[in-house]
């Protein structure tokens, strides 16, 4: 994949493929320089080199050639020797450890101490099998690939392997443990012999007792001097687990790792809430689940009869309320805390001064509208992208421009300009955050802890340079504005591909590459990919979720790393470590097998210091997030998560071996055997075929997906007969679509992209793969990738993968791992509450609802009450509008919705609230989040669910039932200069009616309570009491929204007063005239008739 392709434009269904190369670019291609060196013996590649750039040497004794390959898979699979001498391989630095290694003090290479040959073996054995079913189908069914394949050679070696450790030569079995001497002398063997003719007579030599018996391949004869001092280096070592010995991840099927040296410990740990601080907010919960249910008892069992429908409404709303409250509290009982070491992390896998063993990552950023997602906010996102610290060659980004916009195009092109310049001065220097924009506007002292002189000049460059770059990029921005009616047009004179959004062919520019991109100091620079997807009319898009899968499938053509990581356009890399921080999970050998993704909070900039509309979540951040992370981990978000590939493919979750069950000693012998053995075999013969067909569909142990290559043997020779009896090639063309190569990297558990492969055929599969009908009758947002049905793609596409047995990770750090911004004014916040609520509508309605979804996978109970509560809330929102009107209707009738209270009912409305301020009190003691966030979450729950959660539920029943489909609104994301400058604005929506009406309706209840009050006297004064409480608790939560509705310069829409004040006015006109909440008397109407009787 070169940065000077060009754009690559085409349509795979029409046979369509055009590379638009920029100007002056040089069309020649540079040539790779290979190193040669020795040939091997066995498959005849070259042996190759070392990391220190040495030959490689697999038998330290006679040097016979042999490759890393070969050493490897001799040492894993045959009989560990070497073919020549037949002494046994020692382990060498960087290669895995096998049963009956010694310990060596020579070989220091912690970082390989878990990379166990068992996983290695399956990972080859797929890259064989994906290889080989590339080269036999690479052009099945394609026209005009033939020319820009490379010449298919065979993968597996020319020369027999050492099957099972056989190989015939001339050396007899009795002569395995001698050493031949071909020149005759003892001397020490410094550079490796060439491999000599098998015809040609082995002189043996005798062992010297004086040598190491491990030369020899029989052990060394000081191993208990050895296993002394290891044992006292353990002692040294070794620290006591601070949580007694118990599972780390609390699942009970984590192996023991022995606590040894730092780069042994594991990578992460979970710290759990003190128990001085969990174990009373347990306690309440449960204490409030007992008042809860003695205080429904006296709401049901003391109907108010002169008010009867009052009453019946209040305690519909008040069980609704309560099963609300239990399906959000309960998901919390398990709250825990993470900590990560990423220093243990650099030992083991990114050495210093060694070649990174860190995992690759592909990052996807999306964007669809340049007008509303500004550029500039989108180029600082990818600058921070490429100046995260992380090893260059396992990072790249992937921009996805679902517009086809011009404007995002040559942003992204002034972007990778700029990076060369910006990214050497963030890592010479260490800055952080590494968006620009967000660095300069920093206040703060930027000479504090810098010691380098050069940085005062370089700072002040690098932002003139940045001042430049932006005045560019506005330059793009303004000429955008008016569109040419002949339509955009490249530098070279072509028309730009994407002038039609609706209708336009799929577009690949590879801007920053493994041959192009290199920074003003010579160094290499991450990837830079854009992408835009095609777009024909009569297809369905499925909107941000298909353009994510899009990438995917790109991504796993062109590098195919085994994780990924998704942002929105405007969430920058605000902690340059965040990568690492997330592999300390992925790759902790005690934890990350299982891990489907790792979420990090979202934070947000350029929001006010009150936080009027709760932008930041911070409850749910903190506390909800936190408790579902000690059950089977976070929900997805939609941004700032870290995948795995392989969770994306519809996999389940890798299955841990059970130790054996133990039966009693204190039975008989025959009773156990009667009884176990005739249950399993009763269980056995009932067995049907379909069930005996699916157990071949499960995952391996190792996680790699099982999978049946029929009909693709060629080439494929020495995988097992088990590879053989796994899906079929035209099950999983159906699953994943007819890519070839596509299919072929999902084998590849452990990502890289296939060597067989041009880049020049990559590109041409990389259009194919983002063609508008690739995904039609295959599994795409059904069971692979984002899945569709709901415009909240993220909350579905991670209750699949919880479903398949998967768990996710929280992650925290001390500095945030991203920012964002955030709806800049209360209608942008309340449409982005509205699709949010619109998603959850749609799952509700859907077959992946929680509440009937996904029973016997993989899914904890716990984990499910959180998503059913992530599906049902919107539903709130009808009887919160009830109940936030009946302090009006009480008000306005003189009635109420409780009869007057006895001492008894009065203790339990007491107990009751006391319960619920305790637990609010105790949930922000043990999470850490304070009154003010606590408090504006509460108000902004009612404000949004009496106004946009409840359009939510209208939109979705109509958009289920009716099949009206409704747009959803991209929210403007903050590019103006001028902080908060659109707090206070309001544009038109009718999500502001709703709360609107209840403000001015709760208000007039109040005037018109109060001045009842005063014509009867003081004897009503105590009955309006409650009744006021009740309508002052409405207006506190809407104070906000009033807040905003006022404005700071009254700019509230008129038509948004007219609207409310009418509604309120015929709603209390009806009140006077109906007056249906009054008790009817059934007697004679008694009039006075004027006459005195006394």
């Amino acid at each position: 994949m070169e940065a000077s392709a060009g754009l690559v434009a085409g349509s795979h269904n029409r046979n369509e493929l055009v590379v638009i190369r920029r100007e002056g670019e040089a069309t020649g291609r540079k040539l790779l320089q290979n190193l040669s060196g020795q040939t091997c013996q066995i498959c005849g590649d070259d042996v190759g080199l070392t990391a220190e750039g040495e030959l490689f040497v697999a038998c330290n004794e006679c040097a016979f050639p042999i490759c890393r390959t070969c050493y490897e898979y001799e040492r894993s699979e045959g009989n560990q020797v070497c073919p020549q001498c037949k002494t046994r391989f020692k382990r060498l630095k960087g290669c895995a450890r096998v049963e009956g290694d010694e310990e060596e003090d020579d070989v220091d290479d912690l970082e390989n101490e878990f990379n166990f040959v068992g996983r290695r073996r399956d990972t080859q054995d797929m890259q064989y099998i994906a290889e080989g079913m590339l080269q036999g189908h690479m052009t099945y069914g394609r026209a005009g690939d033939a020319d820009m394949l490379p010449q298919v050679v065979n993968t597996m070696p020319t020369v027999p392997l050492l099957t099972n450790g056989q190989m015939v030569d001339d050396i007899p079995p009795e002569h395995h443990a001698l050493v031949p001497s071909f020149l005759g002398g003892g001397g020490k063997r410094i550079h490796p012999l060439p491999f000599s003719d098998p015809a040609f007579p082995v002189q043996p030599r005798s062992m010297d007792p004086s040598k190491d018996l491990a030369a020899y391949g029989y052990g060394s004869v000081a191993w208990k001097e050895r296993m002394e001092n290891w044992k006292q280096k353990q002692e040294k070592l070794q620290v006591m687990n601070e949580n007694g010995g118990k599972d780390w991840d609390n699942d009970g099927d984590g192996p023991d790792l022995p606590l040894m040296d730092e780069a042994r410990q594991p990578l992460s740990r979970k710290l759990p809430v003190p128990s001085s601080q969990i174990n009373p907010y347990r306690m309440i919960i449960i204490i409030r689940l007992v008042v809860l249910g003695f205080f429904f008892h006296y709401r049901v069992m003391h109907p108010v009869n002169d008010a009867y429908a009052l009453w019946l409404i209040s305690v519909i709303c008040e069980i609704w309320f309560a099963i609300s409250w239990i399906l959000d509290q309960f998901p919390k009982w398990l709250p825990i805390d993470r900590e990560t070491y990423l220093d243990r992390l650099s030992l083991r896998y990114d050495k210093e001064g060694q070649p990174s063993q860190l995992s690759s990552v592909d990052i996807f950023v999306s964007t669809v509208d340049p007008l509303k997602e500004p550029p500039l906010v989108t180029a600082n996102t990818v600058l921070s992208i490429l100046a995260v610290d992380y090893p260059v060659d396992k990072v790249s980004c992937y921009v996805s421009d679902d517009g086809a916009a011009m404007l995002t195009f040559e942003a992204l092109s002034e972007t990778s300009e700029f990076a060369r310049k910006w990214v050497p001065f963030c890592k010479k220097f260490n800055i952080e955050p590494r968006a620009p924009e967000f660095y300069f506007a920093q206040k703060i002292d930027y000479l504090q802890d810098k010691v380098l002189t050069s940085f005062v000049k370089d700072r002040r460059a690098m932002k003139r340079e940045y001042e430049e770059f932006k005045v560019r990029i506005n330059a793009l921005v303004a000429k955008a504005q008016k569109v040419p009616e002949e339509g955009w047009t490249m530098q070279d004179g072509t028309p730009w591909p994407g002038n039609n959004v609706r209708d336009h062919p799929g577009m690949i520019q590879v801007f920053l590459g493994q041959s192009g991109g290199h920074d003003t100091e010579g160094n290499e620079l991450p990837r830079l990919v854009y992408v835009s997807r095609e777009k024909r009319p009569g297809f369905n898009h499925h909107k941000k979720a298909g353009a994510m899968n899009a990438l995917v499938r790109v991504s796993a053509v062109l590098t195919n790393a085994p994780y990924l990581l998704n942002l929105d356009c405007d969430h920058y890399f605000n902690n340059s470590k965040a990568l690492k921080e997330a592999m300390c999970f992925m790759m902790d050998p005690l934890l990350g097998k299982k891990v489907c993704y790792v979420q990090f909070p979202q934070r947000f900039d350029g929001i006010d210091r009150h936080d009027r509309y709760a932008n930041r979540n911070i409850v749910f951040f903190d506390i909800n997030m936190k408790g579902l992370d000690g059950i089977q981990g976070p929900i997805y978000v939609g941004t700032g998560c870290v995948f795995r590939r392989q969770a994306f493919y519809g996999n389940d979750a890798p299955k841990t071996k059970k130790p054996p069950t133990r039966t009693c000693n204190c039975w008989p012998n025959w009773c156990c055997c009667g009884c176990c053995f005739s249950g399993k075999k009763k269980k056995k013969t009932t067995k049907s075929k379909s069930e005996k067909k699916q157990k071949k569909f499960r995952r391996l142990d190792s996680g790699a997906p099982v999978f049946a290559l029929e009909g693709i043997e060629e080439g494929i020779e020495g995988i097992e007969s088990e590879k053989s009896t796994m899906l079929s090639e035209t099950k999983l063309e159906k699953k994943f679509g007819q890519s070839p190569v596509f299919v072929a990297s999902t084998l590849l558990e452990d990502g890289g992209t296939l060597k067989i492969a041009s880049p020049a055929s990559l590109l041409k599969e990389a259009i194919h793969v983002i063609s508008c009908g690739y995904e039609d009758k295959t599994d795409w947002g059904k069971e692979v990738g984002w899945i569709y049905g709901s415009v909240t793609e993220d909350i579905l596409t991670g209750f699949k993968m919880h479903c398949h047995g998967w768990r996710s990770i929280y992650c925290i750090p001390d500095r945030p791992a991203f920012k964002g911004s955030a709806p800049i004014n209360l209608s942008d916040r309340l449409h982005q509450v509205l699709r949010w609520a619109l998603g959850s509508v749609e799952i509700f309605l859907s077959r992946h609802c929680p509440l009937w979804y996904g029973y016997g996978g993989g899914l904890k109970w716990l984990e499910r009450l959180s998503y059913i509560n992530a599906t049902v809330y919107p539903w709130t929102s009808i009887p919160l509008v009830a109940y936030c009107t009946l302090p009006a209707v009480c008000l306005l009738t003189g009635k109420f919705i409780t009869p007057e209270l006895s001492n008894v009912a009065s203790l339990w409305f007491l107990s009751l609230f006391i319960c619920i301020f305790a637990t609010s009190i105790l949930e922000m003691r043990w999470s850490g989040v304070g009154i003010d966030d606590w408090w504006r979450n509460e108000q902004f729950w009612v404000i949004g669910g009496v106004s946009a959660h409840l359009f939510a539920v209208f939109q979705g029943l109509l958009k289920v039932l009716a099949g009206i489909d409704t747009d959803f609104t991209v929210t403007s994301k903050a590019g103006d200069d001028q902080d908060f400058s659109e707090l206070y604005a309001f544009k038109w929506t009718t999500l502001l009616i709703p709360p609107t009406t209840l403000l001015i309706i709760n208000l007039i209840g109040v005037v018109a309570g109060v001045s009842n009050a005063i014509n009867n006297g003081y004897e009503s004064w105590g009955p309006l009491f409650g009744k006021l409480f009740f309508a002052f608790w409405v207006i506190v939560h809407l104070y906000p929204f009033l807040k905003g509705l006022l404005g700071r310069q009254n700019r509230t829409p008129t038509i948004i007063i007219v609207w409310s004040i009418l509604l309120a006015s015929i709603f209390s006109l009806l009140w006077v005239r109906v007056d249906p909440f009054l008790a009817k008397s059934d007697g004679p109407v008694l009039e006075e008739c004027g006459l005195d009787c006394h």
